[in-house]
């Protein structure tokens, strides 16, 4: 059987996408915040999952700090190359940011295997050392040990981050590693329990981008 499809182009595609998604949003009685709407609605977008309107916690202000950070030349640094990839280049570097991931960096890998540790650490380290003296915002999708690592640099002043957007996926230490955010005085975007993703991660970057007025 032949199917008949409507034929859209990609920006009729995206905002039909997005009225569907209000529309089963009211279906479910999920009202979101106008400020936070557009990062919720962008990551339901890129997942079809619908549980994230209730997953991503913010903190206060995330989404204007995230937001003042991208228009003042922050860097985006990930977890994956994946992540990275994902982000729009030509929309951050309107603002002179850049898209950075230290995974596969020689010095990162040999710098794991020294310390014991796990190549996401490690990066997460050279990013504190790199990036030291300008704004910066980490999203991770992927490595729950990035993330606790995150989470040391800033509590011993190492690192003060302009916003975490949390966002690993998995199992083990997954959800432990985001909850310790929660109690952290540092701006974050996490999604709470198992679920997220590298995908997750750069749609979030993405819809601040998109979302700067």
């Amino acid at each position: 059987m032949k199917v008949q499809l409507e034929r859209m182009l990609p920006q009729e595609i995206e905002r039909r996408s997005m009225e569907l998604i209000q529309e089963e949003l009211d279906r479910r009685g999920l009202a979101i915040p106008p400020a936070l709407a557009p990062v919720v609605k962008r990551v339901i977008h890129t997942t079809a999952d619908f549980d994230y309107a209730e997953n991503l916690v913010f903190s206060s202000q995330a989404v204007e700090l995230g937001q003042k950070a991208l228009q003042m030349g922050a860097a985006v640094v990930t977890d994956t190359q994946m992540a990275r990839s994902g982000i729009n280049k030509k929309a951050l570097a309107r603002f002179g940011g850049e898209a950075l991931c230290f995974m596969s960096d020689p010095d990162v890998a040999q710098q794991a295997v020294q310390a014991g540790t796990t190549r996401a650490v490690a990066s997460m380290e050279k990013a504190a050392k790199v990036l030291a003296s300008r704004p910066a915002i980490f999203a991770i999708g992927n490595a729950p040990t990035a993330l606790a690592r995150l989470y040391e640099l800033a509590t011993e002043g190492v690192l003060r981050p302009a916003l975490v957007i949390g966002v690993p996926v998995g199992f083990v230490n997954v959800v432990e590693a985001k909850e310790l955010f929660l109690q952290l005085d540092v701006p974050y975007i996490i999604a709470r329990g198992r679920k997220g993703g590298s995908n997750v991660a750069a749609a979030i970057v993405n819809a601040l981008l998109y979302s700067i007025k």
